[in-house]
């Protein structure tokens, strides 16, 4: 399948450009995303707050999806996330350094939209780059 066409990168795509309406076709309204630090929720709102607050942290948060692998009704992507930490998120302290970090996103689709996700990322060398 070829990375953009994918309900995974599509979702992404929409989140980067701030576009968390585009979410409503996207994700179920009960959808639950297990994220890292702190960042899971459990509703289509509390997703698109996350998207909201992660921007305005980081207005050049970008997701390039690499490749996605789908079976069934599951997605997987390899993902890489730059941005620059300009105010303090989900714990990393806004220094204005950027960042590059792998993450890798499985998502278990229902009627071809999400409505399960998990994130899994280098939160590691998230902290370790955006060290002041």
């Amino acid at each position: 399948m070829e990375p953009h066409s994918s309900v995974v990168a599509r979702w992404l795509a929409a989140g980067d450009s701030g576009n968390v309406d585009a979410f409503d076709d996207l994700l179920h309204a009960d959808v639950v995303v297990h994220a890292p630090r702190g960042l899971s929720t459990n509703d289509l709102e509390s997703e698109k707050q996350v998207w909201r607050d992660a921007l305005a942290a980081m207005p050049d948060l970008r997701h390039e999806v690499m490749e996605v692998l789908t079976q069934g009704d599951v997605e997987m992507a390899r993902v890489v996330v730059t941005g620059t930490v300009l105010h303090e998120f989900a714990g990393v302290p806004g220094t204005g350094r950027p960042f590059r970090m792998d993450q890798a996103v499985i998502c278990h689709l229902d009627g071809g939209r999400i409505a399960e996700a998990w994130e899994i990322a280098d939160v590691g060398s998230l902290v370790e780059q955006t060290r002041s």
